[in-house]
């Protein structure tokens, strides 16, 4: 499938797509009416097409609610590259025009954590925790995730012996909680419940939350600050060799203030847990989602296993777990002509990035053949400095997965009824994905 691969050359740019903010530029209302459509289960199940109508808008156009619009990938990804942008930290929060939206608990955790944290700081983080899931880590990890697959594979397929079931609840969210919760020694006890805070945790990191989401976001923080403050203390009391122990232990070394080293453990706790169960839970999903959608697809992998490797990365360019991630200017700068002042934002619309025919081949086509390494590739995992520490493991998890599912009889595999989803713009996820066997 010649036609359906990837231009690793760079693309002439169409002249059909404007390659500037000097294009023409929908009126606010549309804007924000597009966005909310997106919100829907139309929208969730799809989103291609409204990406499309923001990129015949233009690269970059200004954002209803202040700020930028980025659609392309070069952009997206010169945006994410650049030490000139910087994350929206608790400094810029706290100068931002609704500031009082960012004093929420649940804000005030996420100013805390990695994602969040411009160099200096970041660059000592990130220098302290190094490289976590080298091969060594994913090697000690590997039987972990085998075990899940197949414990969970197994009760799935006898479930669906008796009638439709749903991947997501039986499958997808339990892989990443066990693989995430064994490596930090976490009672096993206790996995549904954080799986649960961190579903309404996240309500805090989407593209403007109600009020009321607000509220349960905090209430979930609430919770899992007090989780975690209890845990790093009981590792305090008796040391081990998981890496809640090691995290202490070398961060005592370095940082003489008690109340201070634990309070920096403490967030990277949260973060490991935040960041890995929903995005990898995600992408679990979808690569079943896909595949079924895609029954020439799943044959070639069926028939060609060495595939899998790009056939996971294509499920993450197709439908990204994270579909927009936002940056603020350092100093005042232009991108594509448009004007950006110091501290004003850009909201980098990935998702539509993904689906850019300027980057991509075809790139409405599902295709595992597809190849996507070094710049060719996707921003699933963002780039530069803030490139996630977890892809091995995501990308692991999904490998394990997709081994274990091909020997199986898919074909019989259908879907029972459309997939569900949370009604989100930044942070994807498919709530139910029902199969049953034909």
């Amino acid at each position: 499938m010649l036609g359906a691969q990837l231009n690793t050359e760079p693309a002439t740019r169409s002249p059909l797509l404007p390659s500037t903010c000097t294009a023409t530029i929908p009126n606010r209302r549309a804007l924000i009416t597009l966005f909310s459509r997106l919100r829907t289960s139309d929208g969730q199940s799809d989103p291609a097409p409204f990406y499309a109508r923001l990129r015949e808008s233009g690269e970059i156009l200004p954002a209803p609610w202040g700020g930028h619009l980025v659609n392309s990938y070069r952009l997206c990804q010169q945006v994410l590259k650049s030490r000139q942008w910087l994350v929206p930290s608790r400094e810029w929060r706290t100068r931002d025009n609704d500031a009082s939206r960012w004093n929420s608990p649940s804000f005030l955790l996420m100013n805390e954590t990695l994602p969040m944290q411009n160099p200096p700081e970041h660059t000592r983080l990130r220098r302290f925790l190094g490289n976590m899931f080298n091969g060594g880590v994913l090697d000690s990890l590997r039987p972990v995730i085998q075990r899940a697959v197949q414990r969970q594979l197994d009760h799935y397929m006898n479930r669906l012996r008796e009638g439709p079931a749903d991947f997501v609840t039986h499958v997808s969210e339990e892989i990443p909680v066990v693989t995430i919760g064994e490596w930090m020694e976490i009672p096993r006890a206790d996995y549904g419940l954080l799986r649960a805070l961190t579903h309404d945790q996240v309500y805090t990191q989407e593209l403007f939350p109600t009020a009321s989401e607000i509220e349960v976001s905090d209430a979930a923080t609430a919770r899992l600050r007090f989780y975690f403050a209890d845990l790093v203390q009981e590792r305090r009391r008796k040391p081990g060799t998981d890496p809640v122990s090691l995290w202490i232990q070398r961060w005592d070394a370095i940082e003489p203030e008690r109340d201070t080293a634990d309070s920096t453990i403490h967030s990277i706790a949260i973060f490991m847990i935040l960041a890995a169960l929903e995005t990898t839970s995600h992408l679990l999903a979808n690569v079943v989602r896909l595949l079924l959608e895609h029954p020439d697809q799943l044959a070639q992998l069926q028939e060609n296993d060495e595939l899998i490797p790009d056939a996971i990365e294509e499920v993450l360019r197709y439908d990204a777990p994270i579909h927009m991630i936002s940056r603020v200017a350092a100093e005042p700068t232009e991108l594509a002509g448009a004007a950006i002042n110091a501290g004003e934002i850009v909201h980098l619309m990935v998702g539509s990035a993904h689906h850019d025919p300027t980057h991509y081949r075809e790139p409405h086509l599902f295709d595992v053949r597809r190849r996507l390494g070094g710049p060719a590739g996707h921003l699933s995992f963002g780039a530069g400095i803030h490139y996630c520490l977890g892809s091995t493991l995501a990308r692991l998890e999904a490998e394990v997965l997709l081994k274990a599912l091909l020997p199986l009889p898919l074909s019989r595999l259908q879907i029972a009824a459309p997939p569900q989803w949370a009604p989100r713009v930044a942070f994807r996820r498919m709530t139910t994905l029902p199969l049953a066997l034909n």
